[in-house]
């Protein structure tokens, strides 16, 4: 049995301060340090004591923040990747989130999503993001350790789970899977039938942040 845990970082400075994330390089805030401790703890209660674990990060601070607190209890040291990141915004990371609002394009109800220019200078399309969000997890995959913890962002979830369940880029632009600031997301897969189960999305047993999971106008600061 592989599971593979998947962590949104938890409270940000971005989020208190009504900033759009995406690359803005923002730091955990005090509370969202002492959820990054409680999300360690929490990881350490359930994978077995003798387990082999690697643990992968986004290159964030908020990202990296959170992995160390984990990294501390397995001890283990966090292999960072800059493709677990956000979705770039481009020209409207780190700038007030009404910046983006006035200025976002949101992608048609039917015809090409994936590729939809969202009208911001600089920023990713969906296809973009999704892309390396998919290689990334291939990555992490290709290890055949049983026991493996990814610290991501609430709206790069959707494409780490996505990929996963081996959901085509061509169809995954409807996907989209939620879950709050400060989240385990549990992810199992057998070794008879090689099955792949979302078993748990956006567990918040734990003290957790504000919601960190959307990825349109309003609703960005992961």
């Amino acid at each position: 049995m592989r599971t593979l845990y998947v962590v949104t970082h938890p409270e940000a400075t971005h989020h208190v301060e009504g900033l759009v994330g995406g690359w803005y390089d923002s730091h955990l805030t005090p509370a969202g340090l002492r959820a990054a401790g409680a999300v360690a703890h929490e990881l350490r209660s359930r994978v077995p004591a003798d387990a082999e674990v690697e643990l992968y990060s986004s290159d964030l601070h908020r990202t990296r923040e959170t992995a160390e607190a984990i990294a501390a209890l397995f001890h283990v040291k966090p292999r960072l990747d800059p493709r677990l990141r956000e979705k770039s915004y481009g020209a409207a990371g780190g700038r007030p989130q009404e910046w983006l609002d006035r200025r976002f394009v949101p992608p048609p109800p039917v015809g090409e999503r994936m590729d939809h220019d969202e009208g911001v200078p600089g920023a990713e399309t969906k296809l973009v993001w999704a892309r390396r969000l998919y290689a990334a997890t291939d990555a992490v995959l290709a290890s055949p350790c049983a026991h493996q913890i990814v610290v991501t962002h609430g709206g790069s979830l959707t494409f780490v789970v996505a990929s996963w369940l081996r959901i085509p880029l061509a169809s995954a632009g409807y996907a989209v899977f939620r879950a709050p600031a400060g989240s385990i997301t549990t992810l199992h897969e057998d070794d008879y039938f090689h099955n792949r189960q979302l078993a748990a999305l956006g567990d918040t047993a734990h003290p957790a942040g504000p919601d960190d999971a959307a990825d349109g106008p309003g609703r960005t600061r992961v």
